[in-house]
């Protein structure tokens, strides 16, 4: 049965992570992508190991279930091409600025004047109405930019990146969501519209849910920041033979805790009865938590905290979760044959649709795209 958004087609003018991801998720989903490539290709099909070159790992985990074209756009006939693919689409998403997309007619006003059904997506960097909107962003701009970086120094660490493109990633998602959003409102009016995601305020509004913290308030009723994530004692914990990740939340989760650590004393710490006044004493929590999970062995914690019903996890790499029992039972990682890179291993489609499956058709396309 074919996936949710099966016939709707695509035409993909995105490169590196963000926009790349957000196709391959509506691909997943069914839609037709094509990906336009510069003469060079996309610039991520060169990081990663690699069998071939321009065939990294990166590129072939977020340009599946793509077709591919070469076209340079600096050239006029290449240029007429692409219109000509964009008219055929329901959907035309690209990562340009805008300045460089109105050079080239590839701008909201122009497309939608021709094409009133059609889908405009523009992934960028900064919102087009500050006086950022002309500045270039990748993640590790972002992420300085929106305050992640920030937030380790917060918790007594120097500024630092997360260890992924979250800000890519992240801004991703929220453009599959207002792509199928704005197709809904296709469904019901016939009308296209243009849709901008900037990468700064995805991530300020994602980091702002809790990190706003006491400034949601005017007058503010406190600093930002969220205590419990930003606790310097919030981290994995050390047992007696390595690491574990313990999250008693509620108090039952950490009366539960304390008496499976023998320490009855904590257990009945009476501020563990209401959330307001076991969050404001969150540090001393951890900091007990931390003492008491040095006596045992990882094993021994875990089998005793899921007895208890205390969310707790062993910490794990890429080459644990290969092999990890629940993903294995599931069989979220799929061994794969690739027309030129052989044997991959990647994963399913993390979301499932009761009615009209995820699936993913083909794999990343070559390095040699075939014109079409």
């Amino acid at each position: 049965m074919p996936g949710p958004l099966h016939g709707i087609k695509v035409v993909d003018l995105t490169t590196v992570i963000a926009g790349p991801y957000a196709t391959q998720t509506l691909g997943d989903m069914g839609a037709e992508i094509l990906k336009v490539e510069p003469p060079g290709g996309d610039i991520m099909r060169a990081p990663g190991p690699a069998r071939s070159p321009g065939m990294g790992a990166a590129f072939l985990n977020c340009n599946r279930n793509k077709r591919s074209i070469t076209l340079d756009v600096k050239r006029e006939q290449d240029l007429a091409r692409l219109r000509e693919l964009i008219a055929e689409a329901d959907i035309f998403v690209h990562n340009m600025r805008m300045g460089a997309a109105r050079r080239s007619g590839l701008d909201p006003e122009t497309l939608l004047a021709r094409h009133p059904r059609l889908i405009y997506c523009a992934i960028v960097g900064f919102g087009q109405d500050g006086p950022y909107r002309d500045r270039p962003a990748y993640d590790d701009v972002i992420q300085a930019a929106a305050g992640w970086a920030a937030l380790a120094e917060r918790a007594g660490e120097v500024p630092r990146y997360a260890p992924t493109v979250v800000a890519d990633k992240t801004t991703a998602l929220f453009a599959v969501g207002a792509i199928n959003a704005a197709l809904y409102h296709r469904e019901v009016s016939g009308e296209g519209q243009a849709i901008e995601v900037p990468m700064f305020e995805a991530m300020v509004s994602f980091l702002a849910i809790e990190h706003l913290g006491g400034r949601s308030f005017a007058p503010p009723l406190g600093p930002s920041g969220y205590s419990r994530a930003l606790s310097p004692h919030r981290r994995p914990y050390r047992t007696a033979d390595g690491f574990i990740a313990v999250m008693p939340y509620t108090g039952a989760h950490w009366r539960a805790f304390f008496r499976a650590a023998g320490r009855d004393d904590w257990a009945d710490e009476p501020a563990l009865g209401e959330a307001a006044a076991h969050a404001a004493m969150i540090d001393i929590l951890y900091e007990r938590l931390a003492d008491c999970l040095t006596a045992r062995r990882t094993v021994e914690w875990v089998a005793m905290l899921e007895e208890a019903d205390v969310p707790c996890s062993t910490i794990n790499s890429f080459e644990n979760l290969l092999d990890h029992p629940h993903l294995k039972a599931t069989g979220f990682f799929e061994t794969v044959e690739h027309p030129s890179e052989g044997r991959l291993v990647g994963t399913k489609p993390p979301v499932r649709f009761s009615k009209t499956p995820c699936s993913i058709d083909k794999q990343a396309p070559g390095r040699d795209p075939a014109n079409i």
